[in-house]
């Protein structure tokens, strides 16, 4: 390996270790009690021979918010918690992204699949969400996770809408094994529970709102510092005044997950140039990779940086990537 093999190999490895930090927050903390109350009454429920019905919850967050990192973080933290896994019979969690189309039936045969029962037949969606359900209890699993559950509640026809608030129902129903459902999604999701007030009363919602200089800027200038430490560098003082984390906050579209995105990407950008402390630059420069802007539409960079819609700039980028990978798979 030569040196900037060598180089590249250390810098991706301290990257990778600061990916797997998690940053405990409120919204967070109020997600880990409700679950953890959800399970263990549904462990006392099974030890006890007993079956009520099922209760969830909704995690809503706009993208960038955290949601899915939150809900990772949350499974994990339980050591007892058995994953779906190959191999492996009991799945306590049964855990996967909605697929697109994301039509009950299409959704249905993803779960079944995921289950280790793909269907080689055509069947109604009521038939195969009965053997969801079956597979569900055979497994032993107690909670199902839908991330990007909104793109599941899509339909422009209320009679699909409605479907979708059944099966979800009936899961949770269901007399011989309840269970409960965990729902990620973008703040849509919530138009869901409109539509039935039996659901809205049997999943919560959560929301991973969006953060603030007000309500969080000490926070965010705590977790800098943190992680610039992990990655063993300093912080120059102007990372820490308020402007530099009110931009850091506004880069971010006011959201935690990305936040810690750009925190991360502004830590490898020193080490890439092998300076000793975090400073603006590495900001500016860890934004200007990710939106490909001119340092006019920059944050770090720009005086009237909240004229700047940085979400534009990174949704924009979202979708060309989308694109790309369509005609590839299209290729392919």
């Amino acid at each position: 390996m030569t040196p900037e093999q060598q180089k590249a190999f250390d810098i991706g490895q301290k990257v990778m270790a600061l990916q797997k930090r998690f940053v405990t927050h409120a919204r967070y903390r109020e997600l880990e009690a409700r679950f953890d109350a959800l399970l263990y009454h549904r462990r006392a429920g099974i030890e006890h021979g007993q079956h009520h019905e099922a209760h969830g919850i909704a995690v809503i967050g706009r993208s960038g918010s955290g949601k899915s990192t939150a809900i990772r973080r949350l499974f994990s933290r339980h050591s007892d918690l058995q994953m779906l896994t190959d191999g492996v019979v009991r799945a306590d969690v049964v855990s996967l992204t909605v697929p697109s189309p994301a039509t009950l039936k299409h959704v249905g045969h993803s779960c079944l699949q995921a289950l280790g029962y793909p269907i080689r037949r055509d069947r109604t969606s009521g038939i195969i969400w009965e053997l969801v359900q079956n597979h569900l209890r055979q497994r032993q699993t107690m909670f199902l996770h839908l991330d990007e559950a909104q793109d599941f509640y899509s339909s422009r026809f209320r009679s699909e809408m409605q479907d979708v608030v059944n099966t979800l129902k009936s899961i949770m129903q269901n007399r011989m094994w309840p269970v409960g459902i965990i729902l990620s999604g973008m703040p849509g999701l919530m138009d869901l529970f409109d539509l039935d007030a039996q659901l809205a009363r049997r999943i919560e919602p959560i929301h991973f709102a969006p953060v603030s200089y007000a309500s969080d800027g000490r926070s965010i200038r705590s977790v800098v510092e943190q992680y610039a430490n992990a990655g063993d560098l300093g912080v120059d003082a102007i990372i820490l005044q308020t402007d530099t984390v009110r931009r850091l906050i506004h880069a971010a579209s006011d959201e935690f997950g990305l936040v810690i995105e750009i925190i991360i990407g502004a830590i490898e950008e020193a080490l890439v140039a092998e300076r000793k402390t975090l400073g603006l630059q590495d900001f500016a420069s860890a934004f200007r990779r990710r939106a490909g802007c001119i340092d006019g539409l920059n944050p770090f960079l720009s005086e009237d940086f909240l004229a700047i819609n940085p979400g534009k700039l990174l949704s924009s980028l979202e979708r060309e990537d989308r694109i790309r990978r369509q005609i590839k798979g299209e290729l392919a």
